[in-house]
């Protein structure tokens, strides 16, 4: 039986890099499981300038990855600050070829406000801050560490990091647009419950923004899941591809 492609799309001071080690224990775990993990601009091997970049912009590089992959039918994945990018590409790809779109520690604004508008916690001032000045910014590391990195290893924290990066002050400060969301895909929420970025209570208000899931599976983490559980990411990641195997 084949499995759908998957597709993971990063958030806020990453790139796709964030991802590497999901993506080896899935090829591990299943060679034939096609992954594009994408850069959105900006980032990595796409251009993009973070000082103009829209929701709409990221939007766009992702559905032409996903072209210029090659993908058929997806499973979808988004993390963090994604939650406002995914569903934009959900929306544009359709329900004929998107078989579910999970989010985790993702946060989405209700319809018609912005990230600046609703996040709360210790990232909270900085995200309004960001998007009144409007120029690209990175979180001081000491809020970074404390927000993103409780209860990893060492090793763990040195490398989440490292590979943190420069982010837009636009998008926090942009309001979202989901107009054209189609109701008919899957969702599904990885709802990390050791997170000190995005709390439990933060995360379920974005599911009841997005108009709730079908699925919520709980992982005790921190908001870098990616990174402190990447072999428990990869097994949820893969039992739900499975799931609309054909």
């Amino acid at each position: 039986m084949a499995l759908p492609d998957l597709v993971l799309v990063h958030g806020g001071e990453h790139s796709g890099n964030c991802w590497d080690f999901v993506v080896a224990e899935l090829h591990r775990r299943a060679p034939e499981l096609r992954v594009l993990a994408v850069d959105l601009p900006g980032r990595g091997r796409t251009p993009g300038d973070l000082a103009t970049a829209t929701i709409g912009e990221w939007v766009a590089s992702v559905v032409a990855d996903v072209e210029a992959a090659g993908l058929g039918e997806v499973v979808i994945v988004g993390h963090s600050m994604a939650g406002v990018t995914v569903p934009g590409v959900v929306a544009r790809l359709g329900s004929s070829r998107v078989r579910e779109m999970i989010l985790a520690a993702a946060f989405v604004p209700p319809h018609g406000l912005s990230i600046a508008d609703k996040l709360g916690g210790p990232l909270a001032a900085l995200a309004r801050y960001a998007a009144k000045g409007g120029k690209p910014m990175k979180i001081p590391r000491v809020v970074t560490q404390y927000a993103f990195c409780n209860g990893m290893t060492r090793e763990q924290r040195r490398l989440t990091m490292s590979r943190l990066c420069t982010e837009s002050a636009r998008i926090p400060g942009e309001p979202v647009d989901r107009s054209g969301f189609p109701n008919d895909v899957p969702r599904t929420w990885i709802l990390t419950t050791r997170d000190r970025a995005l709390s439990v209570k933060s995360q379920h208000a974005s599911i009841a923004a997005l108009g709730g899931v079908q699925h919520v599976i709980a992982v005790q983490a921190c908001h870098e899941l990616m990174f402190s559980h990447p072999a428990r990411l990869a097994q949820i990641l893969l039992e739900r591809c499975r799931l609309h195997a054909k």
